[in-house]
């Protein structure tokens, strides 16, 4: 009799779901949100209009390709952007992909993503919050061409103004310490100013201008962006300060046209096809609740030790402008100076 039960009791634990499975495919990752044989959807949420979402797209459907992208366009605002993800969200998304308008007030909106069980990877710009990975151009990198460049392009000893990107934002503050690390000691910071949009640069330019002394005296610009250093042209030539060096950051046609020209020396360009595909990699693995690899780990002052993808940036030059292959990237395309 004991026997029997006994047997009867092993058939039933045999017929129960394994033990914190809680209803996952075969074969599934503990922690997964996507099985890639089914499909799944993928927010793409960037901050402005760029070539990365065609790029993602197909970079995803390689992967999974019954996957599905779910895409919206902030244009700018950063309410907006947290009405995408909640919008997101509330139909079921799981995994998003997040290009941040700003990347310190959208903490709340991933907190609210980890708790509806979906998982975020932070896209060019690091979001706070508890961010899954993070992909971008290596800030620290990008920092260092920018004033190497700078320094190569320099024709007088004068002060240099360096305009950067939001003092909030931690992309942005990686880049100016490489930037600083370069430069400090080697050549005069005139004038250096943390914007949070683009238009803020004409007004600082004309503002530095006259604190340094005149056009003459200014030994060149560095830009966040090639927002930021479209703003600087235009009024370095209105203020006659033709051949004064200016770098931008983004490698945006507008700006390798500028480069081709001569009216801005060089631009440090973002390899959006090499982001997009490593973002739509990551996506894939959170998704599957595999352990994600990165070439760094990095923090975004709420979560540490986030892994991430950091891609190396390539300068563009008068001489290697008509190289460039690459369309230009969403960064800088909106009202986020970088």
């Amino acid at each position: 009799m004991g026997r029997r039960l006994a047997g009867v009791c092993v058939l039933l634990l045999m017929s129960l779901p394994a033990c914190g499975q809680g209803g996952r495919q075969p074969g599934a990752e503990l922690g997964a949100v996507g099985d890639v044989r089914e499909g799944f959807t993928v927010g793409l949420l960037l901050p402005g209009e760029g070539p990365d979402r065609p790029l993602f797209t197909r970079a995803l459907a390689s992967l999974c390709p019954r996957c599905h992208v779910q895409y919206a366009n902030a244009a700018g605002d950063r309410a907006r952007q947290g009405r995408q993800i909640g919008r997101m969200l509330a139909d079921g998304v799981r995994v998003l992909v997040l290009g941040a308008v700003d990347p310190g007030t959208v903490a709340p909106w991933v907190a609210r993503a980890k708790l509806s069980g979906a998982k975020v990877v932070a896209y060019d710009r690091l979001a706070n919050g508890p961010v899954d990975a993070y992909v971008a151009t290596d800030p620290a990198r990008v920092g260092r061409e920018q004033a190497l460049a700078l320094l190569g392009a320099m024709k007088v000893a004068g002060p240099v103004l360096l305009l950067n990107g939001p003092a909030t934002d931690p992309y942005a503050a990686t880049v100016k310490r490489a930037l600083h690390a370069v430069l400090d000691g080697r050549v005069k910071i005139g004038w250096e100013r943390d914007l949070t949009r683009p238009d803020e640069a004409v007004r600082e330019v004309a503002a530095a201008v006259a604190a340094i002394g005149g056009a003459t005296k200014v030994g060149g610009v560095c830009c966040a962006s090639d927002a930021v250093a479209e703003a600087v042209a235009a009024e370095m030539a209105r203020a006659g300060m033709a051949g004064v060096p200016l770098i931008g950051h983004g490698g945006r046609p507008a700006a390798l046209g500028r480069v081709r020209d001569g009216t801005q020396t060089a631009t440090v360009r973002t390899d959006v096809a090499a982001q997009a595909s490593a973002a739509a990699r990551l996506a894939v693995e959170v998704a599957a609740g595999r352990t994600v690899y990165g070439t760094a780990v990095v923090s975004n002052g709420t979560t540490v030790s986030i892994p991430a993808v950091l891609l190396p940036p390539a300068l563009i030059t008068k001489a290697t402008a008509n190289e460039a292959p690459a369309p230009g990237t969403a960064r800088g395309q909106n009202a986020r100076p970088h």
